[in-house]
């Protein structure tokens, strides 16, 4: 079927109060799990391509673009493209090419003046191009205190660092001011967790869906445990983005395939293995996220 639009696909969960799951992908396996995971539940789904994994396909987006694309096109279910992580402009300028309906401008390792004029930038020319845009904001730093917005200059809390939060307040002005889309939020999670035992500030969760009027999303899930996920979704959270779970599985499945096959050459029998672990992964947690998910 034609391409979904992050947008239409968010926009229409958090109208419903659920969420829409997205997965990053590095390899054409991770396409296809995805793809494939999603179709097995019925659910819509999001494609996302980091600036990371198009650093380590040698700084070429096309390739697993165009990957992504004919694997959406070629699904039974809403399939969007989502351009993740972006802080290279060059890099943001290829999406709209490349079949991306949305990016993520990440911004939010510099202070706040310098994050806001970027992102206001980035989503002035986003807008421009018809692409849906997301932005972060952690914790802002420099502040000695209540009101202390620009007292110093030093830079933000990383987003997902421990600890980490984004204050209600805070969040409101950068959407204002910056005219993004959505925003993803730090309340618990953290990136690259390989345990899932993140516990998520739920109060301030509430707090941050009440002042804000654009959808939240949720990065770090991996880490979640399914009840924080089904929680966070309940209060406010619209999109759930998952890359280090996929990792995981494959991984896992890959390691507990060649020991038992010491002498296995064939990569199709491992990529296999993990490929289907990371289907049924992605299955599971789209269940969690979308209990209308069949």
């Amino acid at each position: 079927m034609p391409l979904a639009t992050t947008g239409d696909l968010v926009g229409r969960a958090a109208a419903a109060r659920s969420a829409v799951t997205a997965f990053n992908v590095i390899t054409l396996e991770h396409i296809e799990a995805v793809v494939a995971g999603a179709e097995s539940v019925h659910s819509p789904v999001v494609l996302q391509v980091s600036e990371n994994a198009v650093k380590y396909r040698y700084g070429r987006l096309l390739p697993l673009a165009r990957a992504a694309v004919a694997a959406a096109e070629a699904a039974a279910v809403p399939v969007a493209l989502h351009l993740d992580h972006v802080q290279s402009d060059s890099l943001l300028r290829q999406a709209p090419d490349a079949g991306f309906s949305s990016v993520m401008y990440d911004a939010s390792g510099l202070p706040y003046a310098e994050n806001l004029a970027a992102t206001r930038a980035a989503a002035d020319w986003a807008h421009a191009q018809g692409l849906w845009i997301e932005a972060e904001l952690g914790e802002v730093g420099g502040k000695t205190g209540p009101g202390g917005r620009g007292r110093a200059a030093a830079p933000p809390l990383d987003a997902h660092a421990p600890g980490a939060r984004t204050r209600p307040a805070d969040a409101r002005a950068f959407v204002a001011d910056s005219g993004v889309d959505a925003l993803a939020v730090a309340v618990g999670s953290s990136h690259a967790m390989t345990t899932r035992t993140a516990a998520l500030d739920h109060d301030l969760l509430k707090e941050l869906s009440t002042a804000l009027e654009v959808p939240l999303v949720l990065h770090g899930s991996s880490g979640v445990p399914d009840d924080e996920l089904t929680a966070a979704v309940a209060g406010g959270i619209a999109k759930v983005n998952v890359g280090t779970a996929l990792n995981l599985a494959m991984t896992g499945a890959i390691r507990e395939y060649l020991a038992a096959r010491p002498d296995a050459a064939d990569s199709r029998g491992y990529l296999t293995a993990g490929r289907e672990a990371m289907v049924r992964t992605v299955a599971s947690i789209i269940r969690v996220v979308a209990p209308t998910a069949s």
